[in-house]
């Protein structure tokens, strides 16, 4: 079979019609230039160039190989670059994983960043639930997850990319809709759409808490999974609720959002997760980047 080289010999002949000067292109000499013809043409088995002493012309056996020589090493050369760029965290593909409500804020700011950053790479996403991102993680499924915590297992490391505060939802016309802000005793004994203890487990151990903390017990109503869900719930009526600042973002009509005043005002955390020993080359970049956006995503304590 021919190598790349023969086939750069013979595109720069045929495009010089000329030994010396394809030669000088090539910075050889013209004797293992015209070798490498010659093994070329004895390789396809067929006679590429007419050469005289006064003239090189391609026979038509030439000018039907001469596209398709050319057509391999432009193929040569982009795989090349494309080696390359994946080697140096440039192309390629990573493998996301990320909690519903990351995709109210965080997520779409990181793609968008990555998107300009990293135009030539494949964002893989996936929602998935802590747990199960963190299963994903150690058998190599994704290469990061954004998820919450608890975060102690071995061999990963994380870096938080948001830290926010806690929304109170109100439906329009409830007594609380004009407040400018709530304290946790406001809701004691009110009707309460609450988080689901397995599917939502952060969102309702981090609420137990802040109600044991102040001493309060809302009436809950209704556990669920979804934010949205628990906005429509709030919208028809049936109770208060409480959600992460991100999900502002939605402009849920029919549901005003007030801030709930704790002595931690941003307890609501997001983690960047990912293996260590994860060879992506991509995964740097990924890094750098959403440490890159944490800083408007992170309220001090």
């Amino acid at each position: 079979m021919f190598d790349l080289s023969q086939l750069r010999c013979f595109v720069t002949v045929a495009e010089e019609l000329h030994f010396g000067r394809a030669a000088a292109r090539l910075n050889m000499t013209q004797p293992p230039l015209s070798r490498q013809i010659q093994v070329l043409e004895h390789i396809v088995e067929a006679t590429l160039l007419d050469r005289t002493s006064r003239s090189v012309q391609l026979t038509p056996a030439g000018r039907s190989f001469l596209p398709e020589a050319k057509r391999i090493l432009k193929l040569a050369e982009s795989a090349s670059q494309v080696a390359r760029r994946i080697a140096m965290g440039k192309a390629g593909s990573i493998k996301i994983g990320f909690t519903a409500a990351a995709a109210y804020g965080f997520l779409p700011e990181l793609i968008a960043a990555c998107r300009v950053k990293l135009p030539d790479v494949d964002l893989s996403l996936k929602e998935m639930v802590s747990g199960d991102q963190l299963e994903a993680l150690a058998s190599g499924q994704i290469d990061a997850g954004l998820l919450r915590p608890p975060i102690a297992r071995a061999g990963l490391s994380s870096v938080r990319v948001v830290a926010e505060r806690l929304l109170v939802a109100v439906p329009d016309g409830h007594r609380f809709a004009a407040a400018t802000s709530l304290n946790p005793r406001d809701l004691d004994d009110q009707p309460f759409v609450m988080y689901s203890p397995y599917e939502s487990r952060y969102f309702y151990e981090l609420l137990v808490t802040q109600f044991t903390r102040a001493e309060i017990l809302p009436r809950y109503v209704q556990h669920l999974s979804q934010i949205h869900s628990i906005l429509a719930m709030v919208r028809a009526g049936l109770g208060l609720a409480i959600v992460p600042e991100a999900a502002a973002g939605l402009n849920f009509s029919g549901v005003q959002l007030r801030p709930l005043r704790l002595r931690a005002p941003a307890p609501v955390e997001l983690f960047l997760v990912w293996r260590r020993d994860d060879e992506n080359p991509l995964l740097p970049s990924l890094i750098d980047i959403a440490g890159g956006l944490a800083p408007a995503h992170t309220q001090e304590d």
